[in-house]
């Protein structure tokens, strides 16, 4: 039975940080709304309490019993975790007198398990608003900061071993903060750490031979690293019971269709590939606006591989590469963001197909799918690939699409993105692609005039997408790509890099 930590989310920013690096020490953990009712099953080791944008004195304030949970189980109280923790067993919270947001040093006060091979003064990361003035009675002071009387500290006597600390020991601020953790999940919590690409690999290979029996699934892939990891680990229960679809839209980066059916074939998938662009440059004629480009490769999508879904007899189930951060936002405490543009992945499929779902990746961070995809023995060309939406090029070709736009702007991503890697820049980059604009510009290419197409370079560094900074490219590369461009590519004549950070501007134009 795998060892499990529950991390019970009370909102907070931070929260998936915590599960990262719970999972970084080879421990599993999930995450769950602090209202949803806790199982106490033999697998759980621990909990730990997230922080939290609210105040633990606000009316609204989110709540859980923590008596009840440390009756039973280790627990650790991450900031406001921390001063929930306090305020239920009899502590003074209050508003503090300023808001303490960044950095300070930790003193610790005593030797303790938790605070165990911390070096003095260690930097922490703080952001709260509130302070715990006064610990209840039977707890223990484990440390202070120039700025705060209570930052660590211990509840003593009945139950289980019970922790809070006021600072963020998961940011990456927190220079031992992931040390900290670690104390928490093995010397408190006694987890053994065989949480591994190769346990997970063998756990879900036996759970979908179960899961499937003698039923045949169908899967849509695209060339991506989550869809292409979860058909591995299928196709290792079932074998050619997997049947892969992967569809042509007219819109895929140049090569790209020929060259992902070989890399399928040389790692024993049974895939078929389909060639539907001339349906997608025929339905997308004419359209120039975001939402209506996307929405038709998404619904032709649907029907292609519906199509291909008839042809095979007695399918069951419906392979999909869904990953953790997809499941967090459904149950999230305030439930799913607001929507600022519609996603393409397999969009409409369960639903349309009414076809039980197989989701082997639904446990894993984007970067643990690539450690199993690793173990696997998935090329690292197929692993490293960056993210790519699933409307492909057609939200990178800014107003209709036609099939010399598309061409065009094959030719220029592939230089560029074949330069990044040239230049041992790709791998330093988390996103990176051409957008071409539906803006024309006077140029001169000998003694000719031109009236060409600009181009837009995007290069991003982030962690999982969410947030992101501009890539700063050298400039002596940026020079080279854009003469590349330039110089081979006919019908561009202009090449410009987009500085823009997500907020305020998304990675994607469209």
């Amino acid at each position: 039975m795998t060892e499990k930590i529950l991390i019970l989310d009370f909102g907070s920013q931070y929260t998936q940080l915590i599960a990262r690096a719970v999972r970084e020490a080879n421990v599993y953990c999930e995450i769950v709304p602090y209202h949803k009712k806790i199982e106490f099953d033999p697998s759980l080791k621990g909990i730990i309490l997230s922080g939290s944008p609210f105040s633990v004195n606000d009316s609204n304030a989110p709540q859980v019993d923590v008596r009840s949970m440390h009756e039973r189980l280790p627990v650790l109280g991450i900031c406001y975790g921390a001063q929930l923790t306090a305020k239920q067993f009899g502590g003074r919270v209050e508003k503090s007198n300023k808001r303490e947001y960044g950095r300070a040093f930790l003193h610790a006060a005593k030797n303790d398990i938790l605070l165990k091979d911390i070096t003095p003064t260690s930097q922490v990361w703080m952001s709260h608003a509130d302070t715990i003035l006064e610990l209840p009675d039977n707890f223990e002071l484990l440390a202070t900061t120039e700025s705060i009387p209570i930052a660590a500290f211990k509840k003593n006597g009945e139950g289980q071993v019970l922790y809070g600390v006021q600072f963020h020991p998961e940011v990456y601020h927190s220079i031992e903060g992931k040390k900290i953790l670690k104390n928490f999940l093995v010397n408190i919590c006694g987890c053994k750490q065989d949480w591994t690409p190769a346990h997970f690999i063998t756990d879900t290979v036996d759970a979908l031979t179960k899961k499937i029996g003698d039923r045949k699934v169908i899967m849509a892939l695209s060339g991506g690293v989550d869809s292409t990891v979860a058909a591995t680990l299928i196709h290792k229960a079932i074998g050619d019971r997997l049947y892969g679809i992967f569809v042509d839209n007219g819109v895929l980066r140049k090569d790209e269709f020929e060259q992902v059916l070989a890399t399928y074939k040389s790692i024993g998938l049974n895939v078929k590939g389909v060639d539907a662009k001339e349906l997608f440059y025929g339905e997308l004629k004419g359209k120039t606006d975001p939402e209506a480009k996307r929405k038709t490769i998404g619904r032709l999508f649907i029907d292609v591989f519906q199509e291909e879904a008839k042809k095979v007899e007695g399918i069951g189930l419906l392979g999909q590469g869904t990953i953790y951060p997809d499941v967090i936002e459904s149950v999230s405490v305030h439930g799913p963001s607001v929507m600022i543009k519609s996603h393409h992945n397999v969009g409409g499929l369960p639903d349309i197909m009414h076809l039980e779902l197989v989701e082997p990746l639904r446990s894993l961070f984007k970067d643990e799918v690539r450690r199993v995809g690793r173990e696997l023995g998935i090329p690292n060309d197929l692993l490293q690939r960056h993210p790519f939406p699933g409307p492909g090029l057609a939200i990178r070709i800014l107003g209709e699409i036609t099939p010399e736009k598309v061409q065009l702007l094959q030719e220029a991503d592939h230089r560029y993105v074949q330069g990044l890697k040239e230049h041992k820049l790709y791998d330093q980059v988390w996103q990176a692609g051409a957008i071409l604009l539906p803006v024309k510009s006077v140029g001169v290419m000998g003694d000719e005039r031109t009236y060409e197409f600009t181009l837009a370079l995007r290069a991003v560094t982030s962690v999982d997408g969410m947030t992101a900074d501009w890539a700063h490219l050298p400039y002596e590369f940026l020079a080279h790509i854009s003469n590349d461009i330039i110089n081979n590519v006919k019908g561009i004549n202009r090449v410009v890099y987009d500085i823009s950070s997500k907020p305020p501007a998304t990675i994607e134009w469209e």
